[in-house]
């Protein structure tokens, strides 16, 4: 159970935006499919966030803002994502078979009209080189 101390002191963590990817995202976390997943180091700069560090302990928030769980960070790398590696694309937990797969599921979101906008770069895409934060975690606590 999720202590109201957890509540007011751990950092929220939300998977992509509110809708149905992260529904689907937050109940691959709970059903213990996911136990990784994939940022940009600009996503972090953008919102001035610190990298996860291991150990660290976060709050995850579904569509409707509640939160379901909490997640302890147990890795951390930051690689280009051209060296994306097989297993973390497979423990994101969405069925990605291939890196490949990864990446054009991963494109598509980077790529899409709303991560754009955030980014506040109608024209922002990656490449090869563009840098990614890889974290591992897994649940210590539901809601």
């Amino acid at each position: 159970m999720i202590s109201p101390e957890d509540l007011s002191t751990l950092p929220i963590d939300e998977y992509a935006f509110p809708g149905p990817l992260r529904d689907a995202l937050v109940g691959a976390i709970l059903d213990g499919r996911k136990t990784s997943t994939t940022s940009l180091v600009a996503d972090y700069d953008l919102s001035e966030e610190q990298l996860p560090v291991i150990g660290e302990r976060r709050v995850v928030v579904d569509s409707a803002e509640s939160p379901v769980c909490v997640t302890e960070v147990t890795g951390v790398r930051v690689v280009p994502l051209g060296e994306v590696d097989l297993a973390h694309a497979i423990d994101e937990g969405e069925g990605f078979e291939t890196v490949a797969d990864w990446r054009a599921g991963h494109e598509k979101f980077w790529h899409g009209a709303e991560f754009r906008e955030w980014m506040r770069d109608p024209e922002f895409a990656v490449t090869d080189a563009t840098e990614a934060v890889l974290v591992r975690f897994h649940v210590t606590d539901r809601a």
